[in-house]
């Protein structure tokens, strides 16, 4: 499979990882057999980002609200979450790629907070993809918790209320070491981003598709980002503006 052309990729791109329960339904299989494929999937990501020059990627592993789910489907969840970070930790390092895992991780059990930390250190000089899991993550957390921040920035004295910015929210958010997402893209068929990076996706361009997400292969990604580099992204001006800036 070629790599994308230059200068139609975007530079972050996101993705909200969905249908493996129904995947693996359609097959008469435990929902926990779908998780397991859509690893495979992940993997297919990470290698398209890599090779076409993405500057980072962001997935949508476990949302704060998934904690509803059945509790032996939470715990098969968490078991492959801890055995993934294990298994592919080194591979990671090898290919250059850095592993962030964003979220609140007060609910996770002690032995997979210190596989994240542990993951995090060992790919922290990666430089070729910033693969980024969001992880018991909802974007009404990440609001509130950057809310939380700049309230404490003015009870120091440090912030007057007056001065908060957009740039301020921005910079407080658990994503402020990346350039703001490009593309997020959802799969099986739902078209909805589900309480994802809420702030962070204002101006990104939505692709939704109708496959499940162990069946988004490598050919899927590379036709979200052809359909990517057909959009003009305006950001608030007109067509004939963009031509001239152009």
């Amino acid at each position: 499979m070629p790599v994308t052309p230059a200068g139609s990729v975007p530079r972050h791109v996101a993705i909200i990882m969905d249908g493996n329960n129904r995947w693996a339904r359609k097959r008469l299989l435990p929902g926990v057999a779908g998780h397991k494929a859509g690893v495979d999937a992940v993997k297919a990501m990470i290698e398209v980002c890599a090779e076409d020059g993405v500057e980072v990627l962001t997935l949508f592993a476990f949302s704060s609200e998934n904690w509803r789910r059945p509790d032996e489907e939470v715990g098969a969840l968490m078991e492959l979450f801890l055995s993934a970070l294990r298994r592919e930790v080194k591979r990671l390092r090898e290919n250059g790629i850095r592993l962030c895992i964003i979220g609140d991780r007060s609910r996770f059990a002690p032995e997979l907070r210190k596989a994240m930390s542990d993951a995090e250190a060992l790919t922290a000089e990666g430089r070729r993809l910033t693969l980024v899991v969001a992880a018991n993550y909802g974007g009404q957390w990440d609001i509130a918790e950057a809310a939380k921040k700049l309230a404490g920035q003015v009870v120091e004295g440090h912030l007057a209320i007056d001065q908060i910015t957009e740039q301020h929210v921005e910079a407080a958010l658990s994503t402020s070491s990346w350039p703001l997402p490009d593309l997020c893209i959802r799969t099986g068929g739902e078209h909805r981003i589900s309480n994802f990076l809420l702030w962070q996706l204002a101006y990104a361009e939505l692709y939704f598709s109708d496959l499940y997400w162990p069946d988004f292969k490598k050919e899927a990604l590379r036709e979200a980002f052809a359909d990517f580099a057909r959009r003009q992204r305006r950001f608030g001006k007109t067509s004939e503006q963009i031509a001239a800036d152009s």
